[in-house]
């Protein structure tokens, strides 16, 4: 059979892959119209809202989960494509939306939640859509940031040859966006997509169930099934949702992310041999098929003339301010000065009537337990995974199935390994100070396997064989040839797991099992105490407190190292 052409008329006839995707289509459509209904219906009593730990109810837990985690996601990409876009492409808004986003990444995730529940219950009284979105919205922070900085720095880093050719050809700045920096920045965003994904699965178990003073709901979902199991002391559940857990991350990494990642592939812009990797089934199946392959092909044609639209004015005719640049700049320097004065006097205006100065030495003094058992944790993650990771990025095959497996395992919430820790602490009568440190290890020490298995999968072939012609072997191939070249990658890792481990404070240094519950002394159990409370004052002391340490430790020592290894150690 002859396929159609884009310019003629779409007449194909459908086959059996065709069937099988337009009933996957329906099946998807039926599913997200229910889920969509339900958030409409009003906050049921305690008794009708109860969660079921029969294993039969799991698959509808798992599709409202896994509905909310795609609706955070798609708010994510509209977040990175206004505001990261509008951060890289205007120098003056850029001044104060990188700054911003630097703070909102450093503040912990569940302090979002205690202060956005009630905004979204009002705007939906007695209605699920406003637990549905206070959900949601959690889910959307744990994402958001670090898929807006991507782009943000794919956006910034785009090679000057292409500029040229962009600038050479013509392009409008509408043109110039979506035919060069956007399939430019798509490797990146896509990568980042997939981790932001597995890390928005540690905040289901906190986000499904809301507990904030006397607000106390329970939304539907594998995240809230864990909850209540662990309550319960239930075992078995835990398992089933670990079950359930698995078949919801293989799936949405089949069918979505392992096409994307074939897809984006097209876009790289490096010269590096590569060994290619055999197309995902579902690519495989749709391009078999007649109908959607069509449907598809003028999808792309459509994308494709919106993003030749000659929108904007062309290189060759710049158009002259009216104003000055530096008046302009003076005006908005003002500006930001009067902004930030204004904020300065109202926070301490709230600050003295709140607080007093035994009380916040009191969370920073916790903020500094924290801070250790961060540094612990990343030191204890890079002594395993920076060998290991080296191993499996030097070999193309063995880098594919652990960046897979490391995907998995970042997606599992700490809550699921409670069991068998505070039954252990317990048992034995250990210090919870320590032995909770390595809940935090849990899901922060793959965001360094990720970068090392990435750094060792980029490194030269010529000068890892130079260094075999040359006979380097031991600690010297260690500290001269492969370690030097990893630490941008390791340092990006790093920074990474720092920043995860502080928001892994509030979930990892308060663990419970049934009516068991074993604290830390740490800043992370102080916000998740006062959470639970209710006391909001606190809750925004301790997230202004862990913010400030994030801070001052990704300007004191992450920004420092970055940028020394970017001058010293990258192969430019």
């Amino acid at each position: 059979m002859t396929e159609t052409g884009l310019s003629g008329n779409l007449r194909v006839r459908p086959n059996i892959a065709d069937l099988l995707g337009l009933l996957a289509i329906m099946a998807a459509a039926v599913v997200i119209a229910t889920a969509g209904r339900h958030m409409l219906v009003p906050i049921p009593p305690s008794e009708a809202g109860t969660i079921h730990l029969n294993p039969l109810w799991l698959p509808a837990y798992a599709v409202r989960t896994t509905l909310r985690m795609f609706a955070a996601l798609g708010a994510s990409l509209v977040f990175t494509f206004t505001y990261a876009v509008w951060a890289a492409k205007s120098r003056r808004a850029g001044q104060v939306l990188i700054p911003l986003l630097d703070i909102l990444q450093s503040v912990p995730i569940l302090g979002f939640l205690t202060f956005t529940v009630v905004f979204f219950l009002g705007m939906f009284p007695g209605r699920m859509m406003g637990a549905e979105l206070a959900a949601i919205f959690t889910i959307f922070t744990s994402q958001a940031w670090n898929m807006a900085f991507a782009m943000y720095q794919a956006l910034r880093t785009v090679p000057p040859d292409l500029e040229e050719a962009a600038r050479c050809f013509g392009l409008t700045p509408w043109q110039r966006f979506w035919r060069l920096e956007v399939p430019f920045a798509i490797p990146s965003l896509v990568w980042n997509t997939m981790i932001s994904m597995s890390g928005g699965w540690f905040m289901v178990v906190y986000s499904e169930t809301i507990t904030v003073g006397n607000t106390d709901i329970a939304l539907p979902g594998i995240g809230s099934y864990v909850g209540v199991a662990i309550e319960q002391r239930n075992i078995w559940a835990i398992f089933y949702a670990i079950v359930a857990m698995l078949a919801v991350i293989l799936a949405y990494d089949q069918l979505l992310f392992r096409p994307l990642v074939a897809w984006s592939a097209r876009f790289q812009t490096d010269d590096g041999a590569t060994v290619s990797a055999p197309d995902p089934w579902v690519l495989s199946l749709l391009r078999r098929t007649h109908l959607l392959r069509q449907i598809c092909l003028r999808t792309g044609d459509i994308a494709t003339r919106i993003g030749w639209l000659a929108l904007g004015s062309r290189p060759s005719a710049p158009v002259r301010p009216i104003i000055p640049s530096r008046v302009v700049d003076v005006a908005w320097i003002a500006a930001l000065i009067v902004f930030a004065v204004t904020v300065g006097e109202k926070t301490w205006v709230y600050g003295s009537a709140h607080y007093t100065l035994r009380q916040i030495a009191h969370v920073i003094t916790l903020g500094g337990f924290t801070l250790l058992r961060v540094a612990i944790t990343v030191f204890i993650a890079s002594l395993i995974w920076v060998p290991l990771g080296i191993w499996l990025g030097l070999s193309p095959h063995r880098a594919r199935r652990a960046q897979m497996a490391a995907q998995f395992m970042a997606a599992f919430p700490a809550n699921l390994f409670f069991p068998l820790v505070v039954v252990g602490i317990v048992h034995w009568h250990l210090n919870s100070n320590i032995w909770l440190t390595p809940l935090m290890l849990l899901g922060t020490q793959w965001y360094i396997l990720f970068n090392v298995v990435a750094g060792a999968s980029s490194y030269p072939g010529d000068l890892l064989e130079a260094a075999r012609n040359f006979h380097v072997k031991g600690w010297l191939w260690w500290w001269r040839v492969m370690l030097p070249g990893l630490t941008p990658f390791f340092i990006t890792g790093a920074l990474t797991a720092s920043g995860g481990a502080w928001n892994a404070a509030i979930a990892t240094e308060v663990a419970s099992w049934g009516d068991t519950t074993l604290s830390a002394q740490g800043l992370g159990a102080y916000i998740a105490h006062a959470t639970v409370a209710g006391a909001t004052d606190q809750v925004g002391l301790g997230m202004v407190v862990m913010a400030a340490f994030v801070l001052l430790l990704n300007r004191a020592l992450w920004r420092p190292l970055s940028n020394y290894a970017a001058r010293h150690f990258t192969f430019d």
